[in-house]
């Protein structure tokens, strides 16, 4: 049974044991209010501008050196055409259990795919979480239900996907290299973008249950939006960081691809959703990477004497396989393929 079917099933006073987590350390939540996550303005980044330019893109390397995480305003990407993804998103999970059920998926590479918690299957604890996620470029995969959410998600995607691209390009410029350098080397025109919706039902015990554990995301940036819930923490100086947002942005973290391309010179950012006793947060990412095909090994680039490869390739498609079929747990994935 998904989280939601089983919060609507009016006989949930606790959370069923198998939700219950290990406990978080009351002192591991930093709410200092000096700690100011890195803004980026998408419209310098991307100014005719020299200076403008420059300044963003010194940002942005920052960011992902610092932080591996920030984030983007003025983008371009309306906040009605948002809106209209979260209402999709939430009347997809709105359909019956029984319609739900078509687009289970059957293995982990499916187009489309619909679950609770993360992966059952190896997982000690569930996770109070229900999930969409689809195969959208290179080539589009949604479900046929409810009518229109296809379209929707659709342009959204194809939205954020000229976002990321001009991401990479500021990148590649913070590290030194021709702006194009990421697309050409990681094959971005044919990269993998998949979309995923999490939706966290309001939980009777929320102290006793994650939405998602700490983990770092698979592929090169993840843009993530979220309803008018907070959730979302970040790992940062040995503290957790929970992330509000300013209206309209863009949340974004650099993901294990790219701390392997950069050979550790941009981290990869743990993070983890938590869950709340008062509504239903929904989540929407976009995770962008290489084609399925492309062996990811750090940028040669960036390799030095006194910084040797640290990581071996891979092909995407096998890191993708070896995270899915994993407990989900910090950078336990990233750390499989370490010299």
């Amino acid at each position: 049974m998904s989280v939601k079917g089983l919060v609507e099933s009016n006989s949930l006073s606790s959370i069923p044991s198998k939700y219950v987590c290990p406990p978080i350390p009351e002192d591991s939540v930093c709410y200092e209010s000096d700690i100011v996550i890195p803004t980026i303005d998408f419209s310098k980044l991307t100014s005719c501008d020299p200076r403008e330019r420059s300044e963003a893109t010194q940002l942005l390397g920052d960011s992902c050196r610092d932080w591996g995480f920030f984030f983007l305003i003025n983008h371009g990407v309306s906040e009605a055409m948002m809106d209209e993804v979260f209402r999709g998103c939430e009347s997809f999970f709105n359909l019956t259990e029984e319609e739900k059920k078509e687009f289970e998926g059957r293995s982990l590479m499916d187009p489309i795919r619909c679950g609770t918690s993360f992966n059952p299957d190896v997982e000690k604890s569930l996770f109070w979480r229900d999930y969409l996620k689809l195969l959208v470029h290179p080539r589009f995969h949604a479900p046929s239900k409810p009518p229109g959410l296809s379209e929707i998600i659709e342009e959204y995607c194809k939205k954020s996907r000229q976002v990321t691209e001009e991401l990479l390009k500021g990148v590649s410029r913070s590290l030194g290299v021709e702006e194009n350098y990421i697309h050409e080397k990681m094959n971005v025109r044919l990269g993998t973008q998949v979309f995923v919706v999490n939706y966290y039902p309001p939980c009777p015990s929320p102290e006793l249950a994650k939405g998602l554990p700490e983990h770092t995301d698979h592929g090169l940036l993840t843009l993530l939006i979220q309803n008018d819930l907070d959730g979302l923490q970040v790992h940062h100086d040995g503290k957790w960081v929970p992330v509000c947002p300013p209206p309209n942005s863009f949340m974004i973290n650099t993901g294990d691809h790219m701390e392997i391309l950069t050979n550790g010179k941009y981290k990869s950012v743990v993070h983890r959703a938590m869950v709340n006793n008062r509504a239903t947060r929904i989540s929407v990412g976009t995770a962008h990477g290489p084609s399925l095909d492309t062996v990811v090994n750090p940028s040669s680039e960036l390799i030095t004497e006194a910084h040797p490869p640290a990581y071996r390739g891979i092909t995407y498609k096998d890191y993708l396989l070896l995270q899915q079929s994993n407990p989900l747990h910090a950078k336990s994935c990233l750390d499989r393929i370490r010299i």
